[in-house]
């Protein structure tokens, strides 16, 4: 049984890459990361067409504005997506399904509803749309990284679910007129910010091919930035959204829990309900993020998924940051800025990124005050005793499927064998814990009325996402600045702000670490190794202001590039 995972999982990763059309496939071996770093941009368009770059290089806003009118048929647009992402793919890693077959029928089907009825489906009408391989689409395998779960339904044979079942989001997206084309890498459990299993092997970051395209939401991550995907659908319980959007130059958004529709997609330790892992966006743009939605709440989705709550989008909350920016010269909004938790000190890019988005919102006239909030390591540690409240059972059980070993990035949380589970009492222990953090910060930020000047409290948070740009391999060993919004259940996006300059960013020589992680941290930077990595930071409003935060981001982002 040792040995015969290897030879399941060479047998799935060969499969997947046949599916990649011949004339798509590269003709000379990928270049080494020595010989080419970066390989996005010049890089890739050398492999596509001068109309395929100008439909790929068009965010998702854009691109539903020609398919909607007519402009451009879907097909010829998914066709320019699946090209671009088998590319995508066969320099990074980022794939765990492929469907183009399938996408191209369907948006065949939506150009011919529009030639008879000369209007779109829905507001996603032609829209490729990729997804993380957690959720459950018809006629695709999901494996979420384990080999024990090919040819399964979620490690389970024989259910009548397999290559059946649909998620509830998956319904939704095909209602709206989304084209959904493949399911894209995540490390086997779903439990890092680097993706890495035994099938795929590891997903790098196409900006900087040293470092990680993030996690889990990795493979969104990669193909996103490299521009084979408009738009997809991550998920986050520890920065799983905001990680990979971070490393790869894109905005990410992390809902609050109940927002969107979760139901039926696949996950590690389902029923721990303590802290709810939540779907949500990754983009090119605020405005795409705006779009997938307001289209999907459109559909009333918490009509068939019990967690999600009643609240359609309120454009109301975005014309109050509006009103705001259009009252005595637009400069009447409050931000804090955490330049870092005390716990660990970013590398220096990162501090540097906080820094522009400040200055930049100083210019405007904007108030921005520091923060200083109930301990973030305090927060941090009540997160990750809730990944372990099952001792790594459901995690242990799904490598026993197969015999496959566990990455290390996984092994340094999850051990090699199950430990002691948590007790009712040490669960409730741990609820009770959670709510007195949430109501201590949330009294924080109501304080904060007493520094803005404007008579609220700060209207959102700036912070790193991350202590550095992106991870090196194997070197994703903290997580605080991503996990405290998950404990609040924040809404949170992540603005790309900057790259890594080798000639700007140097190493501090006047370094002394707040603690031995710190130090860790520390050692993991160099200018040389991290040079033209995005950096981003992430904004940060309160719970459900998913509406507030998107239009936030949007203007910080133009305010950011001048």
């Amino acid at each position: 049984m040792t040995e015969a995972w290897k030879e399941q999982a060479e047998t799935k990763r060969i499969s997947v890459n046949h599916l990649i059309p011949s004339e798509w496939r590269l003709r000379s071996p990928v270049p080494t990361t020595e010989q080419q770093r970066d390989v996005t941009g010049s890089f890739v368009h050398q492999h596509i067409s001068e109309r395929e770059i100008e439909i790929t290089e068009t965010d998702a806003v854009d691109i539903v504005n020609h398919t909607c009118t007519g402009q451009w048929s879907a097909e010829e647009v998914i066709k320019a997506f699946c090209h671009r992402a088998s590319l995508a793919h066969q320099l990074t890693n980022c794939l765990h399904e492929i469907f183009f077959d399938a996408a191209i029928e369907n948006a065949k089907a939506l150009d011919q509803y529009y030639a008879r009825n000369k209007a779109p489906i829905g507001p996603l009408h032609g829209l490729p749309v990729s997804l993380k391989d957690q959720f459950h689409v018809k006629d695709v395998e999901t494996t979420m990284g384990y080999v024990g779960w090919i040819g399964t339904f979620e490690g389970k044979r024989g259910t009548g679910k397999e290559k059946i079942f649909e998620s509830e989001m998956v319904r939704e997206l095909r209602e709206l007129g989304a084209v959904l084309y493949c399911k894209t890498s995540v490390p086997h459990t779903l439990m890092s910010g680097e993706t890495v299993n035994n099938i795929i092997g590891y997903t790098w970051n196409p900006k900087n091919r040293n470092l990680s395209s993030g996690g889990s939401s990795g493979g969104e991550g990669a193909l996103i930035g490299l521009k084979g995907s408009p738009v997809g659908f991550g998920t986050d319980i520890g920065g799983s959204i905001r990680i990979p959007a971070a490393f790869n130059g894109l905005y990410g958004l992390r809902p609050s829990s109940g927002r969107l529709p979760y139901y039926g997609m696949a996950n590690s330790m389902d029923g721990q309900n303590t802290v709810l892992s939540v779907v949500g966006p990754l983009a090119h743009s605020a405005a795409s993020l705006r779009l997938v939605c307001k289209s999907l709440l459109s559909t009333s989705p918490w009509l068939h998924d019990p967690l999600v709550h009643e609240i359609p989008w309120r454009e109301a909350e975005e014309k109050r940051i509006a009103d705001v920016l259009q009252t005595n010269g637009g400069s009447k909004l409050a931000f804090g800025v955490l330049h870092h938790d005390g716990v660990v000190i970013p590398h220096p890019p990162v501090r540097r990124a906080v820094e522009m988005v400040v200055k930049a919102l100083e210019k405007q006239g904007h108030k921005v005050v520091k923060w200083n909030p109930p301990s973030h390591q305090r927060g941090n540690d009540i997160l990750l005793s809730t990944w372990s409240y099952d001792g790594g059972a459901d995690i242990h059980r799904a490598f026993k499927l197969s015999g496959e070993p566990m990455a290390p990035q996984i092994a340094q949380t999850y051990g090699d064998k199950e430990r002691p589970q948590a007790d009712a009492s040490k669960i409730a222990a741990t609820n009770i814990a959670k709510r007195e953090y949430q109501k201590e910060y949330m009294e924080y930020w109501n304080s904060t009325t007493e520094l803005t000047g404007t008579g609220r409290p700060v209207d959102a948070l700036i912070a790193p996402l991350a202590p550095f740009p992106a991870a090196r391999p194997n070197s994703y060993n903290y997580y605080g600045y991503s996990t405290f919004v998950n404990l609040l259940d924040y809404s949170s996006c992540v603005i790309p702000v900057t790259t890594v300059d080798k000639t700007v960013d140097l190493i501090d020589k006047n370094f002394e670490p707040l603690s031995d992680n710190d130090r860790t941290v520390f050692e993991t930077y160099d200018p040389e190794i991290y040079d033209g990595a995005h950096v981003a930071v992430q904004l940060v409003g309160r719970r459900l202001q998913e509406e507030k935060v998107i239009a936030l981001a949007e203007y910080i982002g133009h305010a950011v590039e001048g």
